[in-house]
């Protein structure tokens, strides 16, 4: 028996030119409540800092208020960057969100910064520290069975057992995630490089564990749906912009698209963009459809996170709108 293939949505809370961060926030809100009418799995925010066009440098508030604004889609973290934060205060962060919207709240990590040199001395971290694998088992002790006599408890956290996701863009997330028995989404949607060899090693190596038995993972893709291509384009030309002043060091606001993206950063630096930025769909909900479907024929996951950062936010709505019915039409069976 074949069964849908699950699909969320990854966001950053995009702060458009011309808007606020309240405007952003208003946005991301108003985007999760349409997913959930739409059939969309789960809602993941990421921990960015210090960076004017995203406003979810405080993910765990802001699932806090997505999750209060919906009723049954999962909202978590897509995700934590543990190496900013102490295991115990994610634990009681999580576990009162958990507690508060019971069976609602996942908590995906990374280890990167979020940030350049100066967000990581602002945050008190040490760029020399690396206990990224010890942090993940006390945290997953913090979350996991209550214990009564241990000296350090997360009050609320324990026994709440909130899901802990692997992320990871390289081949040593994939190996961590396999190693504890985690689930695991690769970052495919910036960083697609490693994505074929991390899924293999994640599924060739995973060994069963009280959280999963079997692999599990959650392919990362973009996707700028619109009536037509050539609106899709168009949509898509602003996350072109962005990313483009984000490698040339000069990250802003979320640009309004353009007509002619190659007259605005060049040729080489579109394909080079655009090599970034493959594991993409872009076109009306037909040619989202046979994109997405080749793509989980291609990659076998057992999950979509679609994300796409658009200027506009009723074009945004509208774009997950026709990814969601693209998507909805792709089976498991497809990936097998």
């Amino acid at each position: 028996m074949t069964q849908t293939l699950p699909f969320s949505i990854l966001d950053l809370s995009p702060v458009p030119e011309g808007q606020t961060a309240q405007d952003a926030i208003r946005n991301t809100i108003n985007l999760a409540q349409h997913a959930e009418r739409w059939g969309y799995h789960r809602f993941w925010l990421a921990e960015h800092h210090n960076m004017p066009g995203i406003a979810s440098a405080a993910t765990a508030v802001l699932i806090g208020l997505v999750a209060q604004a919906t009723g049954t889609i999962r909202v978590g973290a897509g995700g934590i960057m543990l190496p900013n934060h102490a295991p115990l205060t994610v634990a009681e962060a999580f576990g009162t969100l958990a507690t508060a919207f019971p069976g609602r709240i996942d908590l995906g990590l990374g280890r990167a910064p979020g940030g350049d040199g100066a967000v990581i001395r602002a945050l008190r971290r040490d760029p020399m520290a690396d206990s990224f694998p010890q942090d993940v088992v006390e945290l997953l002790d913090y979350l996991g069975p209550a214990r009564p006599g241990a000296p350090v408890r997360a009050l609320p956290g324990e026994d709440t057992n909130v899901p802990i996701w692997i992320l990871g863009s390289s081949l040593f997330g994939a190996q961590l995630a396999a190693h504890l028995g985690l689930p695991y989404a690769f970052a495919s949607h910036f960083a697609p490089d490693d994505l074929e060899q991390a899924l293999k090693i994640y599924r060739d190596r995973f060994r069963p564990s009280p959280w999963n038995d079997r692999p599990y993972a959650i392919l990362a893709a973009n996707v700028f749906a619109a009536e037509d291509a050539e609106e899709a384009a168009y949509l898509r030309t602003t996350m072109q912009l962005a990313f483009a002043r984000l490698r040339t060091g000069m990250p802003g606001k979320l640009p309004r698209p353009v007509r002619d993206i190659d007259a605005e950063i060049g040729a080489p630096m579109r394909q080079a963009v655009d090599r970034a930025l493959r594991i993409s769909a872009v076109g009306d909900e037909a040619q989202v459809r046979e994109q997405l479907g080749r793509l989980v024929e291609t990659y076998q996951p057992d999950e979509l996170i679609l994300t796409g950062q658009i200027h506009d936010h009723a074009a945004r709505l509208r774009s997950f709108e026709i990814a969601a019915k693209a998507a909805g039409a792709l089976k498991l069976s497809e990936a097998a």
